[in-house]
């Protein structure tokens, strides 16, 4: 109660919201500031698919939107704990990131099997470790200069950030640009495939861009100059591979013809405005082959394990949000509202849905959905003004 006392939160879902916000709080490991993605490990994101993972590690793509919504919400504190856990995981500029660690980042990831337990609903297999941590995930290094960001635009944190964190972050915009035109396994953690995913690329930039935006603060005019002339070729090429004139979208990777839900992400990024067309088209697109039962899927297609069959649960906080910044609000408050109702008693949500039945799977409770949750509330909410002087 005392944590919430301090929270700053909109009118309407307040309910909602505090529940998602203590998730977050209770998903911190006091002790380095790492927010575990899950605090299950093998509940299968669809009965008998053995996609069965390991989620109570801390991702660094997270960072960014559990960032967000711990900002949006005003839990500072939290927040910068968890900033700072990312950072101490980059501080050291010889080692390449991966894209998950433990919540102490030094503790072995390496996966395994148990095969003497027989998992949830007896449908396994029951997964210790997570082999996602040697992947190859372009995004992880935009995603954790975006997460540093609030260090040095938020003026209630009492440790600014300064030129010793920007020459860091630096490093990781390095990388950035090498890699943004990689081919790489994704948001999605393709075990068997590596592209040039648009998500990737699009965090690539965001990452470049926002050093830039920095350099600018900190009065670094020539830095700012640089990370302009590195991230735009980025942005052009970005524009260019992932739009796909046939589908009238932009799709999953560049020259492909798979939708992929990430993509709804774009201006949020800063990629494009919201009322570009070709945004609006996507958006349509994905709503005529990506949604089920006002349940959004991640994509459509097969991959490692066949063709999924759950939607993915955060996937339909960025429609509400897409929804939202193109005008078409009505709907997307009706969106988010029917999306409430499949909380469970507890108001707690997990990784995914079955979009026929209503029932929630993969692992418990979601960070990401809640982290959704948080902030399509906090967009689409009433202020407070409106409430009590207009009705």
């Amino acid at each position: 109660m005392e944590w919430v006392h301090g929270l700053s939160i909109s009118y309407d879902w307040q309910d909602a919201i505090i529940r998602a916000a203590i998730t977050l709080k209770l998903s911190s490991y006091e002790e380095t500031g790492g927010i575990v993605a899950a605090h299950t490990t093998s509940i299968p994101e669809a009965p008998g698919s053995g996609r069965t993972w390991d989620y109570r590690y801390c991702w660094l793509r997270d960072a960014y939107f559990v960032v967000k919504a711990l900002n949006r919400i005003g839990a500072t504190q939290t927040m910068e704990e968890f900033i700072s856990y990312t950072l101490s995981i980059v501080s050291n500029p010889n080692e390449a990131i991966r894209p998950v660690y433990s919540v102490v980042p030094i503790d072995p990831m390496d996966e395994r099997t148990a095969p003497q337990l027989d998992g949830y609903r007896a449908d396994g297999p029951v997964r210790i470790g997570n082999a996602a941590a040697w992947q190859i995930q372009n995004d992880s290094y935009g995603s954790v200069i975006l997460a540093a960001m609030p260090m040095f635009f938020d003026r209630r944190l009492p440790r600014p950030g300064d030129q010793d964190l920007f020459r860091l972050l630096e490093g990781l915009g390095a990388k950035a640009g090498e890699l943004s035109l990689e081919a790489d396994n994704g948001i999605w953690e393709f075990r068997g495939r590596r592209r040039i995913h648009t998500h990737s690329t699009a965090m690539c930039w965001a990452g470049c861009h926002r050093l830039a935006a920095i350099a600018s603060q900190l009065g670094l005019p020539d830095r700012a100059e640089y990370w302009t002339a590195v991230s735009n070729p980025i942005h052009h090429a970005l524009l260019a591979g992932a739009w796909n004139e046939k589908r009238q979208a932009f799709t999953a990777a560049f020259g492909s013809d798979d939708l992929d839900a990430s993509v709804l992400l774009l201006p949020d990024l800063g990629v494009i405005e919201a009322d570009d067309q070709r945004f609006v088209s996507t958006v349509a697109a994905i709503e005529r082959e990506l949604l089920r039962e006002n349940h959004v899927m991640r994509y459509a297609t097969a991959d490692d394990f066949g063709i999924p069959s759950t939607a993915f649960l955060i996937c339909r906080f960025w429609l509400v949000d897409a929804w939202w910044s193109i005008g078409r609000r009505e709907e997307a408050r009706d969106l988010f509202i029917d999306a409430l109702g499949y909380r469970n008693r507890y108001g707690l949500l997990s990784e995914d849905i079955d979009p026929r039945s209503g029932t929630l799977w993969g692992n418990f409770p979601q960070t990401y959905s809640m982290a959704g949750l948080i902030l399509s509330a906090m967009r689409l909410s009433r202020s407070w003004e409106d409430r009590y002087w207009r009705g």
